[in-house]
Protein backbone atom coordinates (compact mmCIF):
# COMPACT_ATOMS: atom_id res chain seq x y z
CA UNK A 1 0.00 0.00 0.00
CA UNK A 2 1.62 3.25 -0.72
CA UNK A 3 2.27 5.97 1.80
CA UNK A 4 1.52 9.36 0.69
CA UNK A 5 3.21 12.03 1.90
CA UNK A 6 3.09 16.24 1.47
CA UNK A 7 5.49 15.80 -1.54
CA UNK A 8 2.37 13.75 -3.06
CA UNK A 9 0.36 17.17 -2.90
CA UNK A 10 0.80 20.16 -5.53
CA UNK A 11 -0.64 23.54 -4.75
CA UNK A 12 -1.43 25.12 -7.54
CA UNK A 13 -2.77 28.53 -5.80
CA UNK A 14 -3.10 29.96 -2.29
CA UNK A 15 -4.72 32.77 -1.64
CA UNK A 16 -5.75 33.91 1.43
CA UNK A 17 -9.55 35.11 1.50
CA UNK A 18 -9.52 35.95 5.37
CA UNK A 19 -7.50 37.15 8.49
CA UNK A 20 -9.46 37.83 11.83
CA UNK A 21 -8.73 35.99 14.85
CA UNK A 22 -8.63 32.98 12.19
CA UNK A 23 -7.46 33.05 8.87
CA UNK A 24 -9.13 31.43 5.57
CA UNK A 25 -7.38 29.95 2.79
CA UNK A 26 -8.53 29.44 -0.63
CA UNK A 27 -6.33 26.59 -2.43
CA UNK A 28 -5.95 25.58 -5.89
CA UNK A 29 -4.48 21.53 -5.66
CA UNK A 30 -4.29 17.84 -6.62
CA UNK A 31 -2.88 15.09 -5.25
CA UNK A 32 -1.54 11.69 -5.84
CA UNK A 33 -3.89 8.58 -6.18
CA UNK A 34 -4.24 5.41 -4.43
CA UNK A 35 -4.64 3.42 -8.16
CA UNK A 36 -1.79 5.70 -8.99
CA UNK A 37 -1.59 9.04 -10.68
CA UNK A 38 -2.62 12.22 -10.12
CA UNK A 39 -6.52 13.79 -9.38
CA UNK A 40 -8.54 16.34 -10.59
CA UNK A 41 -7.66 19.76 -9.42
CA UNK A 42 -10.16 20.50 -6.81
CA UNK A 43 -10.68 23.34 -4.18
CA UNK A 44 -10.37 23.53 -0.89
CA UNK A 45 -10.94 25.99 1.82
CA UNK A 46 -8.78 26.09 5.18
CA UNK A 47 -9.26 27.36 8.56
CA UNK A 48 -5.72 27.84 9.59
CA UNK A 49 -5.39 28.07 13.46
CA UNK A 50 -2.82 28.25 16.36
CA UNK A 51 -1.84 25.29 17.82
CA UNK A 52 -3.55 24.80 21.31
CA UNK A 53 -3.39 23.06 24.37
CA UNK A 54 -6.09 21.38 26.94
CA UNK A 55 -5.42 20.21 30.41
CA UNK A 56 -7.60 17.66 32.30
CA UNK A 57 -6.99 18.43 36.37
CA UNK A 58 -7.52 14.93 38.10
CA UNK A 59 -7.16 14.16 42.10
CA UNK A 60 -6.51 10.70 42.45
CA UNK A 61 -6.76 10.82 46.03
CA UNK A 62 -10.25 11.93 45.95
CA UNK A 63 -10.79 10.20 42.51
CA UNK A 64 -12.36 13.46 41.07
CA UNK A 65 -11.76 15.86 37.97
CA UNK A 66 -12.15 19.47 37.93
CA UNK A 67 -13.87 21.14 34.44
CA UNK A 68 -14.61 24.22 33.71
CA UNK A 69 -17.92 25.52 32.08
CA UNK A 70 -17.94 28.47 29.56
CA UNK A 71 -20.30 29.86 26.63
CA UNK A 72 -18.70 28.79 22.97
CA UNK A 73 -20.34 30.33 19.95
CA UNK A 74 -20.22 27.50 18.10
CA UNK A 75 -22.27 25.40 20.52
CA UNK A 76 -24.97 28.16 19.91
CA UNK A 77 -27.54 25.84 18.10
CA UNK A 78 -26.58 22.62 20.01
CA UNK A 79 -29.31 21.03 22.31
CA UNK A 80 -27.25 21.03 24.96
CA UNK A 81 -26.88 25.14 24.20
CA UNK A 82 -24.01 27.31 24.17
CA UNK A 83 -22.62 27.21 27.94
CA UNK A 84 -19.60 23.94 27.44
CA UNK A 85 -18.44 21.59 30.00
CA UNK A 86 -14.59 21.93 29.23
CA UNK A 87 -11.24 21.14 30.51
CA UNK A 88 -8.92 24.18 30.83
CA UNK A 89 -7.42 25.20 27.64
CA UNK A 90 -5.18 27.88 25.46
CA UNK A 91 -3.56 29.08 22.34
CA UNK A 92 0.29 28.89 21.77
CA UNK A 93 0.17 32.65 20.86
CA UNK A 94 3.29 33.28 23.33
CA UNK A 95 7.25 31.74 22.72
CA UNK A 96 5.96 29.73 25.56
CA UNK A 97 6.70 25.72 25.64
CA UNK A 98 3.01 24.05 25.19
CA UNK A 99 3.92 22.32 28.81
CA UNK A 100 4.64 26.53 30.11
CA UNK A 101 0.95 27.65 28.12
CA UNK A 102 -0.99 25.07 30.01
CA UNK A 103 0.20 25.46 33.56
CA UNK A 104 -0.63 29.28 33.22
CA UNK A 105 -3.96 28.53 31.77
CA UNK A 106 -4.52 26.02 34.95
CA UNK A 107 -4.02 29.25 36.56
CA UNK A 108 -6.01 31.95 34.56
CA UNK A 109 -9.18 29.80 33.92
CA UNK A 110 -9.05 27.59 37.13
CA UNK A 111 -7.17 29.01 40.16
CA UNK A 112 -4.95 25.91 39.92
CA UNK A 113 -1.03 26.05 40.39
CA UNK A 114 0.53 23.33 37.89
CA UNK A 115 4.56 23.10 37.61
CA UNK A 116 5.19 22.22 33.63
CA UNK A 117 6.92 19.10 34.86
CA UNK A 118 3.56 17.78 36.57
CA UNK A 119 1.86 17.84 33.40
CA UNK A 120 1.06 13.70 32.04
CA UNK A 121 1.00 13.82 27.90
CA UNK A 122 -2.42 12.29 27.27
CA UNK A 123 -2.20 12.77 23.22
CA UNK A 124 -1.88 15.47 20.34
CA UNK A 125 -4.14 15.20 17.10
CA UNK A 126 -5.69 17.24 14.62
CA UNK A 127 -8.75 18.80 15.53
CA UNK A 128 -10.66 18.59 12.31
CA UNK A 129 -8.52 18.22 9.16
CA UNK A 130 -10.92 18.16 6.74
CA UNK A 131 -10.99 22.06 6.40
CA UNK A 132 -8.56 23.00 9.36
CA UNK A 133 -4.80 22.94 10.74
CA UNK A 134 -5.61 23.05 14.24
CA UNK A 135 -3.53 20.53 16.87
CA UNK A 136 -4.40 20.12 19.97
CA UNK A 137 -2.12 18.76 22.72
CA UNK A 138 -3.74 17.38 25.51
CA UNK A 139 -2.57 16.93 29.02
CA UNK A 140 -3.23 15.10 32.91
CA UNK A 141 -2.58 16.75 36.03
CA UNK A 142 -2.29 16.50 39.47
CA UNK A 143 -4.74 18.79 41.59
CA UNK A 144 -6.36 19.05 44.78
CA UNK A 145 -10.23 18.93 44.04
CA UNK A 146 -11.88 20.46 47.13
CA UNK A 147 -9.75 23.33 46.68
CA UNK A 148 -10.81 24.52 43.51
CA UNK A 149 -14.17 26.53 43.22
CA UNK A 150 -15.14 30.04 41.89
CA UNK A 151 -15.13 32.00 38.50
CA UNK A 152 -12.09 32.63 36.71
CA UNK A 153 -11.11 33.83 33.26
CA UNK A 154 -9.37 37.22 32.48
CA UNK A 155 -11.73 39.94 31.65
CA UNK A 156 -9.46 41.55 29.01
CA UNK A 157 -10.47 38.41 26.86
CA UNK A 158 -13.93 38.43 27.67
CA UNK A 159 -13.61 35.07 29.88
CA UNK A 160 -16.34 34.10 32.28
CA UNK A 161 -15.36 30.53 33.11
CA UNK A 162 -17.05 28.53 36.01
CA UNK A 163 -15.18 26.05 38.18
CA UNK A 164 -16.60 22.40 38.63
CA UNK A 165 -15.32 19.48 40.98
CA UNK A 166 -16.87 16.10 40.30
CA UNK A 167 -16.01 13.03 41.04
CA UNK A 168 -14.58 10.79 37.99
CA UNK A 169 -18.07 8.36 38.12
CA UNK A 170 -20.12 11.32 37.78
CA UNK A 171 -18.02 13.09 34.92
CA UNK A 172 -18.22 9.44 32.80
CA UNK A 173 -21.67 9.36 33.59
CA UNK A 174 -22.22 13.00 32.39
CA UNK A 175 -20.22 11.78 29.53
CA UNK A 176 -22.91 8.67 28.69
CA UNK A 177 -25.34 10.66 29.06
CA UNK A 178 -24.32 13.30 26.55
CA UNK A 179 -23.19 16.56 28.66
CA UNK A 180 -20.37 16.34 27.30
CA UNK A 181 -20.35 17.24 23.96
CA UNK A 182 -16.73 18.91 22.77
CA UNK A 183 -14.18 15.96 21.41
CA UNK A 184 -11.42 16.92 23.51
CA UNK A 185 -12.95 16.23 26.70
CA UNK A 186 -14.27 13.18 25.95
CA UNK A 187 -11.54 11.89 24.84
CA UNK A 188 -9.21 12.93 27.98
CA UNK A 189 -12.38 11.68 30.01
CA UNK A 190 -11.94 8.03 28.09
CA UNK A 191 -8.29 8.41 28.34
CA UNK A 192 -8.83 8.93 32.46
CA UNK A 193 -11.50 5.38 32.68
CA UNK A 194 -8.56 3.61 31.21
CA UNK A 195 -5.34 5.04 33.03
CA UNK A 196 -6.99 6.47 36.27
CA UNK A 197 -5.37 3.32 38.27
CA UNK A 198 -2.14 4.23 36.83
CA UNK A 199 -2.42 7.66 38.12
CA UNK A 200 -3.58 6.91 41.44
CA UNK A 201 -1.06 4.09 42.24
CA UNK A 202 1.75 7.17 40.72
CA UNK A 203 -0.23 10.42 42.43
CA UNK A 204 -1.97 9.73 45.36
Amino acid sequence: MPKFGINDVEILSEVEAYKGFYTLKNYQLRHRLFAGGWGQQVQRELVCRIPAVAVLLYDAVADAVVLIEQFRVGAMAHPQGPWQLEMVAGLIDTDESPEQVAARECQEEAGVEVAPEQLQKVCEYLVSPGGSNETLSIYCAPVQAAAVSGIHGLPSEGEDIRVLSLTRDQAWLWLQQGKVTNAATIIALQWLQLNYSQLQAEWA
